[in-house]
């Protein structure tokens, strides 16, 4: 189906070692892994990322159930752990630290990086109102891309989009200057201009920014209190040897983001090039009905991460067990679990001529390969190959673990 592709093994392990490199750095900053459905009422998605946002409006996969309910496959994982925090009764219990892996759905126009059947890393830090929580989150996604070996290839753009205050000076002077230019604006970004302003400086189209380049900038208009909390995030960041770019164009559209907004962004992914991304969204529990809740954290793309690693992760090099004919398959299958039950990855040839099975096992790319026939059985013994160098040696059955475990 167009949009969506088979994680075959190669990459599957390369989405492996992006969770569990995810998961393993986020339980050691106190972040729990949790997950949330599928699939979510679409209220709880229309709520959280607007009526009038791209994703509601043409991307979301909504369809009425058998009882007549509108469902959509989540396209992001934000709104869900939201709505677990209302639904679950867990804001007695804040501040809260979660970690969640998993696909989401928008129905895109398919290219490099971008897919409809997606999957996403994210980290949420919610009860947390202080900017060093911003610093918090930001350094946890720099370990992590330091650890996958692509922070290198990144940059880390860094705004603020101010408090309330901030935000209502700001949308009367940008609502200004978009009205005086709206014939140069898209039919989209015109619709905009009355319901969702800030959503025009998102926007791609080639005319829309032309007319954003010459905007004014939100960080002419923060308030004093505004402005302090942006420069304690800035200064956390620096504290900590964390190399950032102000990108004064980075902002979210919707009224419940505040204060921090930050992206890491490469140029080895053609026009694809977010790979990480969030932000504070200190009213986004209370817009859904929950009660007032700061709020903090990002979510980044496996399959633009898997795109970044400088090589492919490799296969474990198992112990290939062959029985030279049909009749010691039983023996084999006997070792080979007893490989497997000590620990140690290994398969079977399962059919042909010697031959045959060797070539396989060099397929499979093999560490080792134990040989049993009929010299061997009757010594209670088993030929140990090395499949990369040739050599082999004459090994007992009941040292085979052993000898095993030491050349590994």
């Amino acid at each position: 189906m167009r949009g969506t592709h088979d994680i075959l093994p190669d990459q599957s392990r390369a989405h492996r070692r992006i969770r569990e490199t995810a998961r393993e750095l986020a339980e050691r900053y106190g972040y729990a892994e949790m997950s949330t459905p599928i699939f979510e009422f679409t209220e709880v998605f229309k709520r959280t990322l607007g009526e009038t946002s791209d994703i509601v409006t043409k991307e979301m996969y909504t369809f009425a159930d058998r009882s007549g309910d509108q469902i959509t496959l989540r396209p992001e994982g934000t709104a869900g752990i939201a709505r677990a925090l209302i639904s679950g009764g867990l804001g007695q219990s804040l501040p809260l630290k979660f970690f969640y892996s998993g696909p989401m759905f928008r129905h895109e126009r398919p290219q490099k990086g971008r897919l409809r059947q997606f999957h996403q890393i994210g980290v949420e830090l919610l009860g947390a109102a202080s900017a060093m929580g911003d610093v918090e989150v930001i350094a946890l996604g720099d370990q992590i891309l330091e650890a996958l070996g692509i922070r290198g290839r990144t940059r880390l753009e860094l705004n603020t989009l101010g408090d309330s205050a901030s935000r209502a000076a700001y949308r009367e002077v940008l609502v200004a200057y978009l009205t005086s230019h709206r014939d140069g604006l898209s039919e989209d970004s015109a619709k905009r201009l009355d319901r969702n302003p800030l959503r025009i400086l998102d926007s791609k189209d080639k005319g829309d920014r032309e007319v954003v380049d010459g905007a004014p900038l939100f960080g002419d208009y923060l308030t004093d209190d505004a402005r302090a909390f942006f420069d304690r995030v800035r200064a956390g960041l620096d504290d900590l040897g964390l190399a950032y770019l102000i990108n004064p164009r980075l902002v979210r559209g919707l009224d419940y983001y505040c204060h921090t907004a930050f992206e890491y962004t490469t140029e080895h992914l053609g026009a694809q090039g977010t790979v990480l991304a969030g932000g504070r969204y200190d009213g986004l529990i209370e817009t859904m009905g929950g009660p007032p809740t700061p709020g903090v954290g990002w979510a980044a793309g496996i399959e633009r991460l898997a795109m970044l690693l400088d090589e492919q992760v490799p296969a474990v090099k198992p112990v290939v067990v062959i029985p030279v004919g049909d009749e010691f398959e039983a023996e084999a299958f006997r070792v080979t679990q007893r490989l497997r039950l000590a620990g140690i990855a290994a398969d079977i040839g399962f059919s042909g001529n010697l031959s045959r099975r060797m070539k396989r096992a060099n397929r499979m790319g093999a560490a080792y390969a134990v040989i049993l026939g009929s010299d061997e059985l009757a010594r209670d013994a088993a030929t140990l190959r090395d499949m990369e160098t040739g050599a082999q040696e004459e090994v007992a059955l009941d040292k085979l673990v052993d000898r095993l475990t030491q050349r590994r």
